[in-house]
C-alpha cells in the first residue's frame, strides 16, 4: 500500500512540475507555446508508461512476498503435525510382551513345519475271467484312489524332527474307504551315516526299490504287490550312507512285524536290513533280508516257523532312462502258524525311457512262484505297458495296459485241477504330489 502511495505522489509531483515549467514560458514566449505543449504531452505519456511498469513490478514483488508467507505458514503447519504424531507415538503404550512371544512362536512353527501330500488314482476298465466260473464281479469300469498320503513334518532343531503321514485309500470293487496312520516317528539326524527314527517309518527294502523303479502310482513293487514285505512298520529304524557321494548305504529296522496298519505287540521283534553299493552315480547294487514271526508270536500263542526273505536289486536311474531288476526268495512267509513248510521266489524287471521333456514310455514284467513246495503248479505272471505325460510339476498322467495271469491249484470243483484267473486292465493312471 505504501508503495502505491509513493508511486502516486511521484506521478503528481512530476505532473505539476511539468505544468509549471510549461506555463511560465507561455507568458514570456507566447509564439512558441504550441510546440512546447506538444513536447510536454509526449513526455507526460512516457512518464506514465514508466510509472505503470514500475507499478507492475511492485505488484509482482508483493505477490511473491504473499506466496512466500503462505509457504512458510504451510511448512509450519506440517512441522506441527509431525511433532504431534511423534508425541502420540511416544505416548502410546508398549506392545504386549506376551503377545510378542506368541507371535514369535507362531512364526517359528510356520517356518519349521512342512506340509505335503501324494495321491495315486486311476480310472480304468477291468476284464477278469476265471477259467471255472467265467467273468468275475471285479470286472467293470471304476475310479480308484489307491493311495492319498498327507504328511506333516516339523523340525525342532538341526538334529531332531517329527513326521506324521496318514494313508487313505478307496477301491471301487469293495466300496469302502480306509484311513490309517502310515508314519508317525521322531527322527534324530546325528550324521549322514547315522539317522534314527522311532515309531512307524519306512522299512529298508520297499521304499528303496520304489525310488529306482519310479512308477509306484501305476503298480507297487513285486514284493509289495504280492504281500511279501511291508513298506512301513512300528519300531526302531536306523539308516545312512558313507563314502564319496554316499557310495555305501545301509538301513536296518527292528519292528513289531504286523505292518503299519497293526501296531499291536508281539513276543519278540522282527528284523529287516539292507546294504547298497553305488559304483557310479545313479546305479546301485543292493542286498536285503528279513527274519521274524511277522508279529504272530505272543505270550500265549506260539508259532511253527520263522518267516524269512532275501532280496537282491540291480538298478540304474537318470533323467534319460531307468532300468532295473529285483529278485526275492522267501521261506515260510505265509506258514508261520502252520506245520507245513513252504518256499516262494519271484522277480521283476522294468525299464523306462524319456521321449522328451513331457513323455515317458515304460514297461515292466513280473513272475513269481508263491508255493514252490506245497503247490508247485501255482504261479503268477504280470506285465504292463504305458505312456506317461507330465502335465505339470508334481502331476503325471499315464495311459496304461496291464495283464495278469495266475494259476492256482484247487480241489473243487472235482477233480483237483489248476484254476486260471486272467485279468486285463486298461485305463488312465495319475499321480499328484505336493
Amino acid at each position: 500500500m505504501r508503495s502505491k502511495i509513493l508511486v502516486a505522489a511521484i506521478a503528481v509531483s512530476l505532473g505539476v512540475s511539468s505544468f509549471a515549467a510549461t506555463a511560465a514560458p507561455a507568458q514570456v514566449r507566447h509564439h512558441k507555446s504550441t510546440a512546447r505543449s506538444s513536447a510536454s504531452a509526449s513526455e507526460l505519456q512516457q512518464m506514465k508508461a514508466e510509472i505503470m511498469a514500475l507499478q507492475q513490478k511492485v505488484d509482482e514483488l508483493q505477490s511473491q512476498s504473499a506466496n512466500q508467507a503462505q509457504t512458510q505458514q504451510q511448512t509450519a503447519q506440517a512441522v506441527q503435525q509431525v511433532q504431534a504424531q511423534q508425541q502420540t507415538i511416544a505416548a502410546a503404550p508398549a506392545p504386549d510382551a506376551e503377545l510378542s512371544k506368541r507371535l514369535d512362536r507362531l512364526d517359528k512353527l510356520v517356518d519349521n513345519t512342512t506340509v505335503g501330500g501324494k495321491m495315486y488314482f486311476d480310472f480304468s476298465n477291468i476284464n477278469q475271467k476265471n477259467s471255472d466260473t467265467g467273468k468275475t464281479n471285479n470286472s467293470g469300469i471304476g475310479l480308484d484312489v489307491k493311495r492319498f498320503y498327507l504328511s506333516v513334518t516339523h523340525k525342532f532343531d538341526d538334529i531332531w524332527s517329527a513326521n506324521l503321514t496318514t494313508d487313505f485309500n478307496y477301491v471301487s470293487n469293495d466300496g469302502e474307504t480306509n484311513l490309517f496312520v502310515k508314519k508317525a516317528y521322531v527322527q534324530g539326524t546325528f550324521d549322514k551315516a547315522a539317522i534314527l527314527r522311532i515309531g512307524s517309518a519306512d522299512m529298508p527294502w520297499i521304499p528303496f526299490v520304489e525310488d529306482y523303479y519310479g512308477f509306484r502310482y501305476v503298480e507297487p513293487t513285486v514284493t509289495d504287490r504280492n504281500h511279501y514285505a511291508n513298506s512301513a512298520d512300528w519300531g526302531l529304524h536306523m539308516f545312512g550312507s558313507v563314502g564319496s557321494n554316499g557310495m555305501f548305504n545301509y538301513a536296518v529296522s527292528a519292528v513289531n512285524g504286523n505292518g503299519y496298519k497293526n501296531p499291536s505287540r508281539s513276543k519278540g521283534v522282527d528284523f529287516e536290513g539292507r546294504v547298497g553299493f553305488s559304483p557310479i552315480e545313479g546305479m546301485v547294487v543292493a542286498l536285503g533280508g528279513y527274519t521274524g514271526d511277522r508279529g504272530k508270536e505272543m505270550e500265549n500263542t506260539s508259532v511253527d516257523h520263522t518267516a524269512q526273505r532275501g532280496d537282491l536289486m540291480v538298478a540304474y536311474k537318470s533323467k534319460a532312462f531307468r532300468v532295473g531288476a529285483e529278485y526275492f526268495t522267501a521261506k515260510n512267509w505265509n506258514n508261520v502258524m502252520t506245520p507245513q513248510s513252504d518256499k516262494t521266489d519271484g522277480y521283476s524287471a522294468w525299464g523306462s525311457v524319456a521321449l522328451n521333456d513331457y513323455m515317458t514310455l515304460f514297461a515292466r514284467y513280473d513272475k513269481i512262484k508263491p508255493s514252490k513246495t506245497l503247490a508247485p503248479e501255482n504261479k503268477d505272471t504280470y506285465y504292463n505297458l504305458g505312456l506317461q505325460y507330465a502335465v505339470t510339476k508334481g502331476f503325471q498322467l499315464a495311459a496304461v495296459w496291464k495283464h495278469e495271469s495266475g494259476d492256482t491249484q484247487v480241489s473243487a470243483p472235482v477233480p483237483p485241477h489248476v484254476q486260471n484267473l486272467k485279468t486285463n486292465e486298461i485305463g488312465v493312471y495319475g499321480q499328484v504330489a505336493f
